[in-house]
């Protein structure tokens, strides 16, 4: 009978031993994120001035063609200044479509870490603060709804900014 009462208190403890739950709103997380929002401008400008480069090299080639056009002296001396000048211009095409790529490589791999750095955040927030469970909302997210005080966005976005700001 000891037996039977003990098993029972130990299942009424049990179950009434809540889990702790909460949730973050992952877009308004990573968007008011300091350091996301540095990256993204340094990708940004760099985009930019890519975009400039690859502009002004495309100018300069339309100009140069437009000269040979012009020119046409000999049929056959324009046709091989013609050939060489598209040479020219898909190599340096090909150069500018590479940069543009390493830079998208590079832009993502620095928000893949910026995204770790949150979720390494959250879980250490969660374990500190006894949350069983910390759930992801926003576009993408698991929580489709969430009493507004159990939204811990704004706390977690204070400690991020806070520690980039270091």
């Amino acid at each position: 009978m000891k037996k039977v009462v003990f098993v029972l208190t130990v299942l009424l403890m049990a179950s009434c031993q809540q889990d702790k739950i909460a949730f973050v709103d992952n877009v308004k997380l990573l968007d008011g994120y300091q350091e996301k929002v540095d990256i993204e401008a340094k990708f940004n400008e760099k985009r930019d001035a890519l975009t400039k480069k690859s502009d002004s090299i495309s100018q300069a080639f339309q100009l140069e063609y437009q000269a040979l056009q012009a020119k046409r002296q000999s049929q056959t001396k324009a046709q091989e200044e013609l050939g060489l000048l598209q040479q020219r211009s898909q190599f340096i095409g090909q150069q500018l479509q590479q940069e543009q790529q390493q830079l998208q490589i590079t832009g993502q791999t620095e928000l893949d870490s910026v995204v770790s750095k949150v979720r390494k955040e959250i879980k250490a927030y969660g374990q500190t603060n006894g949350y069983t469970y910390i759930l992801g909302g926003g576009e993408g997210g698991s929580v489709l709804y969430g009493n507004d005080t159990k939204d811990l966005t704004t706390e977690i976005l204070k400690i991020l900014n806070d520690n980039y700001k270091k």
